[in-house]
């Protein structure tokens, strides 16, 4: 049993300022005042820190970058996995959904081999008792990619409960989150240090060479859309565009909008029922650095269910807090992107919430100049010592 004492506890609808709370057997059992008289002897005294359900992360290619740091340098994928989640854990982040891109013409070293390594390292870590955190998939399907699509169903057996999250993607520039091919164009220029005129041949080059496969999108998609009505898979549409988009997804039984590019297909997905994701790194930096719709005014106009962090794992928290502090959301509400809202995306009901029955994940969190620091993470599969925490 673990007892927190004195802790700034947020809730789904409110804020305890001293909290007692108590977790056993991997649950939350109690969430209440801080009573004189009620605080037993062995409690930890958080001295004011928040107390926050653990995060869950619905899109993090943050594993991408610890396997592969370097164009030229990769290193073994279990290492990799045991080496970011320290860094996952480090956020606050107690549920994370590693992208695992299902590719085979991909500059970024993305290959259908790797990704099913990936996968493999992802479930064996899962199953050796031994993890820091939840690891799940978010598996990452390239629309016009066979190989990716035959290599994708051959992992997804089964009908898990809930079914695993599909991201349904097309990256050729000119649509999606590049559709002004321009941005596209200088991401090259700016990775590669390449001049505008190769950039644009390079630009040129790849979506005459992915027009060739263009027909294999309905493909996929209607191969989806079967998983997903037989509860294989719960789908997920990748950087929407328009209110026309949106409807062929609901057509396929798509239930999240991914990171929509623009106001209408956010509002045409919370209009037909979706749930949304935005990025994090998007609400930091003040905007998106593809030039698409700024994530905070969606969160403003009510149109985002969840927050990820997609290539940082420390955004997502200081995104919910930041919004919190410029009253772009209630607290509350804040927390509840980066928790209960994306546990519902995923739909994961037994998480992300400090309430009586929920897993016993939790994150202590101090904050300095605006900032937050975790100071410790439990989950519900530890035995984490608290001792020492807000000393």
């Amino acid at each position: 049993m673990k007892v927190l004492a004195h802790a700034k506890a947020v809730l789904p609808d409110r804020v305890i300022d001293d909290a007692l709370v108590v977790t056993e057997g991997g649950l939350i059992t109690h969430v209440g005042e801080a009573r004189p008289g009620a605080v037993p002897a062995e409690a930890v005294d958080l001295r004011g820190a928040l107390l926050l359900p653990g995060l869950v992360d619905t899109h993090s290619d943050g594993l991408e970058t610890e396997l592969r740091p370097r164009p030229s340098a990769e290193f073994e994928v279990g290492f990799a996995v045991s080496s970011f989640e320290g860094r996952v854990r480090a956020a606050g982040i107690t549920t994370v959904f590693h992208g695992v891109a299902f590719e085979s013409h991909n500059r970024k070293g993305r290959t259908v081999d790797r990704a099913r390594r990936i996968d493999a390292a992802l479930r064996e870590r899962s199953a050796s008792g031994h993890a820091l955190v939840d690891h799940r998939v978010l598996y990452r399907l390239d629309a016009r990619d066979p190989e990716g699509l035959a290599a994708l169903e051959s992992c997804l057996s089964g009908t898990p409960v809930p079914p695993p999250l599909v991201s349904f993607e097309d990256h050729t520039p000119g649509q999606g989150q590049y559709r002004d091919s321009a941005v596209y164009r200088r991401w090259l220029e700016g990775t590669e240090g390449i001049s505008p005129e190769e950039a644009q041949r390079r630009v040129e080059t790849l979506v005459a060479e992915r027009d060739t496969r263009i027909g294999h999108r309905e493909i996929a998609l209607g191969r989806l859309a079967e998983l997903a009505a037989r509860g294989r898979a719960r789908l997920l549409a990748h950087d929407p565009v328009t209110a026309d988009e949106i409807d062929v997804a609901v057509a396929n039984g798509v239930a999240v909008a991914e990171f929509p590019t623009t106001p209408e297909a956010a509002r045409a997905a919370r209009e037909r029922g979706l749930r949304v994701v935005a990025g994090a790194p998007n609400v930091l930096r003040g905007g998106s650095h593809s030039g698409n719709v700024s994530a905070a005014e969606l969160v403003a106009a009510g149109l985002v269910d969840g927050l990820s962090s997609d290539y940082l794992p420390s955004t997502p928290l200081a995104a919910a807090l930041l919004l919190a502090s410029r009253g772009i959301v209630p607290l509350p509400r804040a927390v509840a992107l980066v928790t209960s809202g994306p546990a519902s995306v995923a739909g994961l009901a037994d998480r992300g919430a400090l309430v009586a029955g929920q897993r016993g994940d939790l994150a202590v969190v101090t904050v300095e100049r605006g900032w937050p620091t975790v100071r410790t993470t439990v989950t519900a599969g530890d035995s984490a010592l608290l001792a020492g925490v807000g000393q």
